[in-house]
């Protein structure tokens, strides 16, 4: 069982920056697609990232792109997310979640394992 537990979240005015990071309590995501969706207050849980944790590529949602950064770092087995440029419509329960077969999905059923989540509220 992976337990995942994300970090970072907070509030912070529009055009400003946030890192989101998610750590992985017992086993490592070698073989892994990591993800981050994220929900607001009465909507669906959308996709925002994925990454591959073995081969490093990624695959964003449009309305993040060119703003919104993943990586990973395999000595703290962690993955991040690192936010910039961040817009009020940004604000939502961020989640990480994994998936063990390796798919840089979109769906949400694609993953097995999810974090708590952690709230990001963009001021305007």
């Amino acid at each position: 069982q992976v337990q995942l537990v994300e970090s970072g979240g907070g509030l912070v005015q529009a055009g400003g920056s946030l890192r989101l990071s998610c750590a992985a309590s017992e086993r490592t995501f070698s073989n892994y697609a990591l993800g981050w969706f994220r929900q607001a207050p009465g909507k669906e849980r959308e996709f925002v990232a994925a990454i591959n944790y073995r081969y490093g590529s990624t695959y964003y949602a449009e309305s993040v792109k060119g703003r919104f950064a993943i990586s990973r770092d395999n000595a703290k087995n962690t993955v991040s997310l690192q936010m910039n440029s961040l817009k009020p419509e940004d604000t939502a329960v961020y989640y990480c979640a994994a998936d063990p077969n390796g798919r840089l999905g979109r769906l949400p059923v694609n993953y097995v394992y999810w974090g708590q989540g952690t709230q990001v509220t963009v001021s305007s």
